[in-house]
């Protein structure tokens, strides 16, 4: 499998062999179940879709019901398709973490990063400001400073860094390593922090 569905928890430590403590994200992964598979017969390519997430009838539309109806479970909140995968799979069947993940695995974690808003260019792209508070400066020690040429190109050239919303990004960190797997309470620890929020979801790939 190359990858499971997966809520972040939170931020926690624990201590090595060595006894270095290692600041580790914890991630609650799963159990994913298998809602769909997609064949290079029918749909074009192959993949896998994962549902995380159970919630209730009432709070699904009739096409989400018989999307999962076909695999016999509930509607689910989250679902996401992965690609590149060899061992078979059947609808409705449970994935855990620890049938994907094992200790000292290295895995890439994509997520949402925190939204800042709107921000300046020295909290956004960390600039230095223009200069001093003296010397005639005056409220100028966190602005971006010219932006090109007057006459021509006589426009604001695409792509120039400048002040805008912050945040809220698809990010990919990779190359993290698996610290513990906790499979009685769907707990996956990695080194490192990963992008977004408590509470937000995450993927998880081998």
């Amino acid at each position: 499998m190359p990858g499971l569905i997966g809520k972040k928890i939170g931020m926690t430590s624990v201590f090595s062999v060595e006894g270095k403590n290692l600041p580790c994200t914890v991630i609650e992964v799963g159990p994913c179940v298998v809602t769909q598979l997609k064949t290079v017969e029918k749909d074009g390519y192959q993949a896998v879709q994962l549902g995380f997430e159970e919630k209730k009838e009432k709070h699904s539309n009739k096409a989400e019901i018989g999307h999962v109806q076909k695999a016999g479970v509930k509607p689910q909140r989250h679902l996401v398709e992965f690609k590149e995968f060899e061992q078979e799979f059947k609808l409705g069947e449970v994935i855990t973490a620890d049938k994907v993940f094992a200790e000292a695995d290295f895995v890439d974690v994509v997520g949402t990063s925190k939204g800042k808003g709107f921000q300046g260019v020295v909290k956004r792209h960390g600039f230095g400001g223009v200069g001093q508070a003296t010397h005639g400066q005056h409220n100028r020690l966190r602005a971006p400073g010219s932006l090109g040429a007057s006459s021509y190109p006589s426009k604001v050239v695409k792509g120039m860094r400048m002040a805008g919303r912050t945040g809220g990004d698809c990010v990919t960190i990779q190359n993290l390593q698996v610290i513990k797997v906790i499979p009685e309470h769907n707990l996956v620890l990695i080194k490192g922090s990963v992008p977004g929020a408590k509470g937000s979801i995450v993927l998880i790939e081998k």
